[in-house]
């Protein structure tokens, strides 16, 4: 099923921008969403593609299901002018922050965040996110002294680069959501069980043996009537 589109703050630019634009509607329509684009030159060049659900979460089955859909349509529009090695993965835990939903979901947590433009004479932020407050990401600083502004309303429109920081209060929410996002299609499938009960089935009948063992025959005696002679 595919999912509702929401625009990228971070996009990409050359050949990385190409292959973004071929793949982002294809992935929208098997119910993931494009989360960054990467050409680097390891092992000759290697395509990285990161995606997730909806919900965040990735597995390695859904990496897989998002190859094999991917490889022939970027066989067929040849973006990448040379040979090249192919890599679906998950954003990770300490994932880049592409979107203004993202920015919402992980408030609370720690994230770097680097600017396109300078906001008050500096352009790399580090700390807590504090959600979004119309056009722009809130942020809580911890580098600050004491009487200063810990608040920083970044700008979502000049934003270069973003991503959380490995913490152990982020490991644990992620593995929570992940355990979250596996438990809900199996609770849904054994409510559907449960409203849709199938049918009783009769035990099998034991298959007859084409060859039984025959019962011995027991020798019939005859019997003597009173007009034989003894």
């Amino acid at each position: 099923m595919a999912v509702e589109h929401e625009n990228r703050l971070i996009t990409e630019t050359g050949v990385a921008g190409r292959v973004a634009a071929v793949v982002e509607p294809a992935i929208e329509d098997l119910g993931f969403r494009l989360v960054r684009v990467r050409v680097s030159g390891q092992d000759g060049c290697t395509v990285q593609i990161m995606a997730e659900r909806p919900d965040g979460t990735m597995s390695v089955e859904d990496c897989e299901a998002v190859s094999r859909a991917l490889s022939p349509l970027l066989d067929l529009e040849d973006p990448v002018p040379q040979a090249y090695r192919l890599e679906v993965s998950s954003p990770g835990i300490d994932r880049p922050l592409t979107r203004r939903s993202d920015f919402e979901r992980w408030a609370g947590y720690e994230a770097k965040v680097e600017m396109d433009l300078a906001l008050n004479g500096r352009k790399r932020f580090r700390g807590l996110l504090r959600g979004v407050e119309g056009e722009a990401a809130v942020i809580e600083l911890a580098d600050v002294k004491e009487g200063e502004e810990k608040l920083f309303r970044l700008p979502l429109r000049d934003i270069g680069d973003a991503r959380l920081v490995l913490t152990d209060d982020l490991i644990r929410e992620a593995l929570r959501r992940g355990s979250a996002a596996r438990a809900e299609p199996e609770a849904e499938s054994l409510a559907h069980a449960n409203e849709n009960p199938a049918p009783a089935r009769r035990p099998p009948r034991p298959e007859r043996d084409p060859n039984p063992p025959r019962k011995p025959v027991q020798p019939r005696l005859k019997r003597r009537t009173n007009t034989e002679e003894e």
